[in-house]
């Protein structure tokens, strides 16, 4: 794609062109895209900005870039170590897109049984319970890109009975 392309791609489908602010990030990019040559990245010339708007001085240039041409836009080329170098922004390339880390959230839950013959640990009846869960917080307005999985002990069981001390202690919750 060239890199107009490619950055309406990454805007539509994660967060933007990937942005290389520190030799830290410039590694990560190497250790993905090490095979192919070379690959668009966000910086793009109008004093050298980044296209997520993100500020940064640290610049990977190959020596002589950029030569001051009339190339806008910034590939990494990783015949060179993935140093950087102005191109022509129509030009085909690979790319590379970045988006936010993801958050993982580890909440503990009570259940109640109402029935005493039912297995929480039974494998259908796990699945309902976060199918249940899901529903829940998509009424509550949380929806979009969430995954609910459970967390299993040492045991390999996910539910333990609360013993009689613990539910004396414990602070009630409000449902969800």
């Amino acid at each position: 794609m060239t890199w107009t392309e490619a950055q309406s791609y990454c805007r539509a489908n994660h967060t933007d062109l990937a942005s290389v602010r520190n030799t830290v990030e410039n590694q990560r990019v190497t250790q993905v895209i090490s095979s192919t040559p070379e690959v668009w990245i966000g910086l793009f010339r109008d004093s050298w900005k980044w296209s997520d708007g993100s500020n940064s001085s640290f610049r990977y240039w190959i020596t002589g870039e950029p030569n001051g041409g009339t190339e806008n836009c910034v590939a990494a080329n990783f015949n060179n170590s993935g140093k950087w170098e102005d191109q022509h922004c129509g030009q085909r390339r690979a790319f590379i897109c970045y988006s936010p880390p993801v958050s993982k959230k580890v909440v503990r839950v009570r259940l109640m049984k109402k029935s005493s013959s039912l297995d929480l640990n039974d494998p259908a009846v796990m699945e309902d319970i976060l199918r249940e869960l899901k529903q829940k917080l998509k009424d509550k307005g949380v929806d979009g890109d969430v995954k609910l999985s459970w967390r299993k002990q040492s045991d390999g069981k996910v539910f333990h009975k609360e013993k009689e001390t613990e539910k004396k202690t414990t602070k009630k919750r409000d449902e969800l």
